[in-house]
């Protein structure tokens, strides 16, 4: 071999040693990119998923601490957010859904309240406390990911 090829072909190898190098570094930082935007929409669609839930289980819990009956209709909102959830959350936020509609169907099963034992009820038993702790942790675990 001619000794004058071999600085051509160290340069043509070191070019394209760069050139993939740059491939392959841009290449990471788009897929890590990708990855953050990810996890951030699901964390906003869990977020506005939550939001919704404590919305609708609100309402139908003061509702059921005053009303003398229900219907099931009333409660296809609520089992829908949970539905929702089940693709979405982790079974620790799941389980405490569904702690709450059990305790929204049993609150309305129960004598009524009436408008002057409501605030003293509604602080001794915080419907949606283990609902919430469950959330927090749950997306402070996916921020922290």
């Amino acid at each position: 071999m001619n000794t004058i090829y071999v600085p051509a072909l160290a340069a043509f190898g070191g070019s394209a040693f760069g050139a993939i190098s740059s491939i392959i570094t841009n290449w990471a930082a788009e897929r890590r990119k990708n990855r953050v935007r990810r996890h951030s929409r699901s964390a906003a669609k869990r977020e506005k998923l939550y939001k919704s839930f404590i919305a609708e289980t609100s309402r139908l819990y003061a509702d059921a601490l005053v009303s003398d009956g229900y219907e099931i209709s009333t409660l296809v909102d609520m089992y829908a957010l949970i539905g929702q959830m089940k693709i979405l959350s982790s079974d620790e936020v799941i389980a405490a859904a569904e702690k709450v509609a059990t305790l929204i169907i049993a609150t309305y099963v129960s004598p009524n309240r009436s408008f002057a034992d409501v605030p003293g009820f509604v602080r001794e038993v915080d419907p949606l406390r283990d609902f919430s702790d469950a959330c927090r942790r749950e997306l402070q675990l996916a921020g922290s990911d």
